[in-house]
């Protein structure tokens, strides 16, 4: 048994979040248990269809929050909500395929010392024919452990995990942007075991305007807070923390045009 765990914020699309909920409807191995959390006031849109939704399924939990308090502070407030072990994350606009949670708890089945499952994803502008990458990971921890010092080492909208084990690395921590890879890092300082499925399992929604939001100072300023809590807490060396810096300053102040060939086509397969 398993929960679905979702935040929604106001700037979302409504048919974005319809399709999203869909896909969780058609999965081989449905969730037992579906958690959204409402970031602070919605659009009447988000609200019809997070209402429509909620009476067709009563497995959906709504947890309503009456300021928008960002992803982190959402997702923790949801994990308090989840009823089940296993968690599996989802973005409140991308679209899952049919067998993901089939094959993603099933690793877990399978092999009880994972506390983290991802797996890749394919990237798509508009609809999911237009598949422009594919974001591919390290599949065995070794590696993901070596990727993580660098590179985040899941796709955290295709991940599954273990409640009591991001609990006891102490949730989402408050590092804006980068909750999730500051979260997997802890994880991983404390032992936990991580695997990537070496397959597609998620449709992840993007557009062309992506890159150019990945540049300038204040990108690079949060980039820098999120490579010195990885050093505080001991994940990565001074030496290593210089290199990802001057190399993140590099990429993030250069043209957006050549940021974004380098994301597609040396950054994605």
């Amino acid at each position: 048994m398993f929960s679905v765990l979702l935040s929604v914020y106001q700037k979302e699309q409504a048919e974005y979040l319809r399709q999203c909920l869909d896909s969780l409807s058609g999965q081989t191995l449905p969730p037992d248990e579906i958690v959204l959390v409402k970031d602070g006031p919605l659009t009447p849109e988000l609200d019809c269809v997070i209402d429509e939704y909620a009476r067709k399924h009563p497995e959906m939990k709504v947890v309503a929050l009456p300021q928008n308090r960002g992803l982190g502070c959402a997702l923790n407030e949801g994990l308090k909500h989840c009823s089940f072990s296993l968690v599996a994350r989802m973005d409140t606009d991308d679209i899952a395929k049919p067998e993901r949670f089939e094959k993603q708890i099933r690793v877990f089945t399978e092999h009880p010392e994972v506390d983290v499952c991802s797996a890749w994803i394919e990237e798509f502008y508009e609809d999911t024919s237009r598949v422009v990458s594919v974001k591919k990971l390290p599949e065995l921890h070794p590696e993901i452990l070596r990727y993580a010092r660098k590179r985040c080492p899941v796709n955290h909208p295709a991940t599954v995990f273990r409640k009591e084990k991001v609990l006891e690395a102490g949730g989402y921590p408050p590092i804006p942007m980068y909750e999730d890879y500051g979260l997997w890092v802890r994880m991983l300082a404390r032992g936990c075991h991580f695997y990537n499925l070496p397959e597609s399992v998620l449709y992840f929604r993007t557009s062309p305007d992506t890159f150019k939001r990945r540049g300038g100072w204040e990108y690079v300023k949060k980039e820098i807070n999120l490579l010195n809590y990885m050093r505080e807490i001991g994940f990565i060396s001074t030496p290593v923390f210089c290199q990802n810096v001057a190399i993140r300053l590099v990429v993030r102040l250069m043209p957006n045009s050549i940021r974004g060939f380098i994301y597609k086509h040396l950054l994605r397969k």
